[in-house]
């Protein structure tokens, strides 16, 4: 990642959100408020400009979506799958008594603005590189400041989570939570995932959960995003921000509860492979 400038996937992934709504028919997969909050995020925050959100949102941007469908199949659906995935953790959570949402990694995502109002016994919490978390910031602040919304700007590979959210008094490291890791793994060395994973559950309460994807890995731990995977991990180096982790999905049950979580798969809802990745919740070992 570029240390001085926003996330360059931040900003592809919220952009392909609003491209992926003006497809005929894909924006009923998608959240409420989803699209709309999106496109004013990017504009409020200054990391995309008008044109560009008219022609994100034109028929010839959907045709050429479709187009490199064959680079990463079904990827640009599963964009919307994840989005109302997380948010369906997140409002079942809630429902079972989560009174914290923490968004790891959270680019221009707009869910904690968006429920934040919906739930006002809830505190919700997102941490992002700075680069990506001032902009985001501004933009939020343009959109309309939420009470019970914290916006933390921290490099969470200089500075552990458990220190960030100490730091932070609106944070109860005792409170039942539901923690998101949307599209973040795939960026971070197997040990820093691990450590990750540790440092979750040792900054929630009983009851906690965690909801995540990952890209799944072949029998010797490799990437395995389909029959493109070498380019798209070329793709990736190039643009700043490689792809260094996967797992197997028979490996992940005994992988979370190496690290303090209980896989959950009855509670994912429509579950398989997703694009190139896979949705993950689970819950936090007793």
């Amino acid at each position: 990642m570029r240390k001085d400038k926003p996330s360059r996937t931040a900003i592809k992934v919220t952009v392909s959100v609003v491209t992926l709504g003006a497809k005929p028919g894909a924006e009923r997969m998608l959240p409420a408020g989803l699209l709309d909050a999106s496109e004013k995020l990017l504009l409020a925050s200054g990391v995309v400009g008008e044109t560009a959100i008219r022609l994100t949102k034109s028929p010839r941007m959907v045709a050429v979506y479709e187009a490199f469908d064959w680079l990463l199949p079904g990827q640009f659906e599963a964009l919307g799958e994840r989005k109302a995935f997380c948010e369906r953790q997140v409002r079942d959570a809630i429902g079972a008594g989560a009174r914290q949402v923490l968004v790891l990694g959270a680019g221009f995502d707009t869910l904690g603005w968006r429920l934040a109002p919906e739930f006002p016994g809830v505190s919700f919490f997102e941490i992002d590189h700075p680069a990506t978390a001032r902009p985001k910031a501004r933009g939020i602040a343009a959109m309309g400041a939420r009470d019970n919304l914290f916006l933390i700007a921290e490099d969470l590979g200089k500075r552990k989570l458990e220190d960030t959210l100490a730091a932070n008094e609106a944070w109860r490291p005792d409170e039942q939570s539901i923690i998101v890791a949307e599209g973040l793994l795939m960026y971070l060395p197997a040990t820093a995932v691990m450590e990750l994973l540790s440092q979750c559950a040792a900054i929630s309460g009983t009851g906690s959960r965690i909801a995540f994807s990952y890209i799944p890995a072949d029998s010797d731990g490799n990437i395995d995003a389909g029959r493109w995977t070498g380019l798209m991990l070329w793709l990736q180096r190039v643009a700043g921000e490689a792809w260094v982790w996967g797992l197997h999905p028979d490996d992940i049950g005994p992988f979370l509860e190496q690290n303090g979580w209980n896989n959950e798969p009855a509670r994912e809802g429509n579950t398989g492979k997703h694009g190139i990745e896979y949705f993950i919740v689970a819950s936090k070992a007793s």
